[in-house]
């Protein structure tokens, strides 16, 4: 199976170069150039564990790493996870439904498929005899999870950019204390939207790029969105039968990369009927499947910090199949939003999504009610999620992240305060990190002293 760009300009490629890529020279986003149609399959999928349907599900994406390579990879990406369902689906009610993302090293979602990515670029330097650089742009989790999948492995090394002061104090101590060489935890001034803008015109120097084998490892990276594909195949087969082809999932989200991933799922045949995108009040994609305006405006740092961001990257590829895979209608709406700020669709499609926007203060609400109406207490990102649940609708609600490293808002919500052991044992190492400009020649600079050879 190959793989092209979303905006067209740059040659198909097989499964590894796109991962090991990342981010398409021609700056958009690499897809499948064909989805395939699962619906024939689902049945032989039935009774498979997690770390087996992972691997039956990516031999179809992967043709080009040997069989029993991608099973050993891929079994030992979830031999991290302390559950051993690894995304165990927990009913509160008859309806609603919990898909618990959280049991992974860093307790949160991104583990699903930084431990997969890892595991493949270590993959990759063997093979190929080269070192890798590995660049990415968090607002909270997705350097944690980018950190643990590549630490310590031979061969490589990872920066990390997150926005100083507006990341979660145990998120910042996950990228911060692991006391490995090869890991550099870059706090730049600004927020996450300025640091995932410089992280996209450091890509776009294509000498610098092919210098130090830079790759990508934000949701921008095709191999983070088929791994994340699986868990939604999971948790529709561990539904009730009769739910499952009425079932909506509600998805919190900031870089839309999390639901893109069902969405697609959906487009191979899976007959999930439809999403809701949940948002803080970073609400542009609320905006955008309410109005049709995709639109930028001020960042407002809330209590659910990984989705404090108002540039969805992930945005791009829905976009490539809403406009029939037409690649230069997306260089030109792209190329409109980035000298704007905004692009208007006209009879916008919105295919099966809805949208929701909560604000701090209802997020502080729902913990408190969900905890006193299931005793489950949830962390401030699946939150949003909660609001305005249907209870005679089949529902999934993807939790994101541990309550545990939330400790503040779940202490002010309900009275108590989560721990977890690995979040614990972080409190007593020292934080190193790098204090950056969100510019792209500071960051280059930072990356031609420390980058592996």
């Amino acid at each position: 199976m190959n793989y092209v760009s979303t905006r067209g300009q740059t040659p198909a490629l097989r499964f590894s170069d796109a991962v090991a890529t990342g981010l398409a020279p021609d700056g958009g986003l690499f897809l499948p150039e064909t989805l395939p149609d699962l619906s024939g399959q689902i049945g032989r999928f039935e009774k498979l564990g997690y770390a087996d349907l992972c691997f039956e599900f990516l031999r179809i994406f992967a043709t080009d790493i040997p069989v029993e390579t991608l099973r050993g990879l891929v079994a030992k990406s979830y031999t991290t996870f302390s559950h051993a369902e690894i995304a165990p689906l927990v009913s509160l009610s008859k309806t609603t439904h919990v898909l618990e993302l959280f049991h992974g090293p860093t307790l949160a979602f991104k583990d699903f498929a930084l431990q997969l990515l890892g595991n493949l670029y270590e993959y990759q330097c063997a093979q190929r005899r080269e070192t890798i650089n590995v660049l990415g742009a968090t607002s909270g989790d997705t350097g944690a999870a980018a950190i643990h999948g590549l630490l310590g492995k031979p061969g490589t090394a990872i920066f990390i950019l997150y926005p100083d002061g507006r990341v979660s104090p145990l998120q910042e101590r996950q990228m911060t204390c692991t006391g490995a060489s090869n890991v550099f935890a870059l706090a730049v001034d600004g927020t996450f939207d300025d640091a995932q803008t410089a992280l996209k015109d450091v890509f776009g120097d294509l000498a610098f790029r092919a210098k130090h084998r830079l790759s990508a490892v934000n949701s921008i990276n095709l191999a983070r969105v088929l791994a994340q594909c699986v868990y939604y195949l999971y948790a529709y087969l561990r539904l009730p039968l009769d739910q499952r082809n009425d079932a909506e999932f509600v998805v919190p989200t900031g870089n839309f990369g999390n639901v893109l991933a069902g969405w697609m799922l959906q487009k191979m045949g899976v007959p999930i009927r439809g999403f809701r995108v949940a948002t803080n009040q970073n609400d542009i994609l609320y905006r955008l499947f309410t109005s049709g305006e995709y639109r930028i405006s001020d960042v407002h740092p809330s209590v659910a910090p990984s989705m404090d961001i108002q540039v969805a990257s992930n945005f791009e590829r829905f976009l490539y199949f809403n406009v029939d895979r037409n690649p230069e209608k997306v260089r030109a709406i792209m190329d409109a939003f980035k000298k704007t700020g905004e692009y208007r669709f006209e009879n916008f499609n919105r295919d099966t999504f809805t949208a929701s926007r909560t604000t701090d203060a209802e997020i502080t609400s729902i913990i408190q009610s969900t905890y006193e109406k299931y005793g489950y207490i949830v962390d401030p990102h699946t939150a949003c999620a909660f609001k305005d649940l249907d209870p005679n609708r089949p529902t999934v609600v993807l939790s994101t992240a541990s309550p545990a490293k939330f400790p503040e808002t779940i202490q002010a919500a309900i009275g108590k305060a989560p721990t977890h052991p690995t979040l614990e044992a972080l409190k007593s190492r020292p934080i190193v990190k790098y204090s950056l400009k969100a510019e792209p020649a500071a960051i280059k600079a930072f990356i031609e002293q420390h980058a592996v050879k």
